[in-house]
């Protein structure tokens, strides 16, 4: 139950006493916003009374009627603009008019409630005030949690990048500065460490761009048939060499009759980040199997192998954005943290989702379900 604070200006006592009752007794069911509200209320009776308790303690709602003693509802409304008081204001009046409203408007009301009034009326009003007032509330803290969420990632970005970068630039002085003499093979092994830095941080960039493609809708998707045997065994092409050259082995198993309805480059790196990750994080010897398979209207795309592992709660985090499983085993294991959240959103696009199951020092099991998309 959400509790919003109503202060009620109106110098009749008797409407003023009235309204305050029936406000008070009044609860909203609001599904729309997942919640319900009631209210507490304050009093004044003139727009100097109004003025002290708006700075003091300002509420969320406030009804002022126009003709008060002393100063008037719009001037109220006027020095609340200059005190930068943005509270969602009715004004009461027995004066409505165009011309009233419309000033009213200018002054920083959001409606206008004509004397007399009845109770089913002044509900009326309180409940569209108040969906207004949760809409903007939302939107305000969405709008925060954006700018926070921007700074976190623009943060971890900037701590990602620095220390290749620092490991670069001392490198490349080694090597300007000929600090190991002039035998240029002395150098080799720093420049191919600028090399896989450099790679790691194009990688980076290329997951990143992914990753806010697809979050910000702004990338067409172009759907068509796709056989999953032949996306599925793009990807094993891909890193086979890789793979190879520690003796892993990279099983495809995929019926070549199964067809989805998507975007064959979604596709492309969901199969591309999971096989990635199942050659980088096995062991050598190893095996890594992708296999498809059809389940009622959904398609499992699943890829083992038998690396390294992880933790249950590992496994339970990581496919946040820049999570990677940081121990001893993975210090010389170079990537970007994006690739899974990236899989997972993706997934999302099909109605679907990723998970995996893993135990450590026995390997991995990522399975992401889809569904035909449009």
């Amino acid at each position: 139950m959400e509790v919003i604070r109503v202060l009620v200006v109106d110098d009749e006592l008797g409407i003023r006493m009235s309204i305050s009752r029936i406000i008070q007794r009044l609860t909203l069911a609001l599904p729309e916003h997942e919640t319900e509200v009631s209210f507490e209320v304050e009093q004044a009776e003139t727009g100097e009374q109004a003025l002290e308790i708006l700075k003091a303690s300002p509420p969320e709602i406030l009804l002022l009627d126009n003709k008060l003693p002393g100063i008037s509802g719009i001037e109220v409304l006027e020095q609340m603009a200059l005190m930068n008081l943005d509270i969602h204001t009715v004004i009461i009046t027995a004066y409505a008019s165009i011309e009233n409203a419309v000033r009213a408007t200018k002054r920083g009301a959001y409606d206008m409630l004509p004397k007399p009034f009845t109770p089913a009326e002044l509900k009326s009003t309180i409940e569209k005030v108040t969906n207004h007032l949760l809409v903007v509330r939302r939107a305000r803290e969405l709008a925060a949690e954006k700018r926070k969420v921007r700074f976190q990632f623009i943060s971890v970005l900037a701590h990602e990048l620095k220390a290749p970068i620092n490991a670069i630039e001392s490198y490349l002085r080694i090597v300007k500065e000929r600090s190991l003499g002039d035998n240029a093979e002395a150098y080799d092994k720093f420049i191919d460490r600028c090399l896989t830095r450099t790679e790691y941080m194009r990688k980076m960039i290329s997951d990143l761009l992914d990753l806010t493609r697809i979050e910000s809708g702004e990338r067409a998707r172009s759907l068509e048939d796709c056989n999953l045997l032949e996306r599925a065994r793009m990807a094993a092409d891909t890193f086979r060499p890789e793979a190879a050259a520690r003796g892993i082995a990279v099983n495809v198993l995929v019926e070549p009759d199964l067809v989805m309805r998507a975007d064959s480059t979604e596709l492309d790196i969901i199969f591309h980040n999971l096989v990635s990750n199942a050659v980088k994080y096995n062991r050598d010897n190893g095996r890594v199997d992708i296999s498809v398979i059809r389940q009622d209207e959904a398609f499992l795309i699943r890829v083992e192998d038998t690396g390294i592992g992880m933790s249950e709660q590992d496994c339970g985090r990581i496919f946040n954005d820049f999570v990677r499983i940081k121990n001893e085993k993975t210090t010389k294991i170079l990537g970007s943290g994006l690739g899974l959240s990236t899989v997972k959103k993706i997934a999302l696009l099909y109605d679907g989702n990723v998970s995996v199951t893993s135990e450590a020092d026995k390997g991995s099991v990522f399975t992401v379900t889809l569904k035909n998309a449009g």
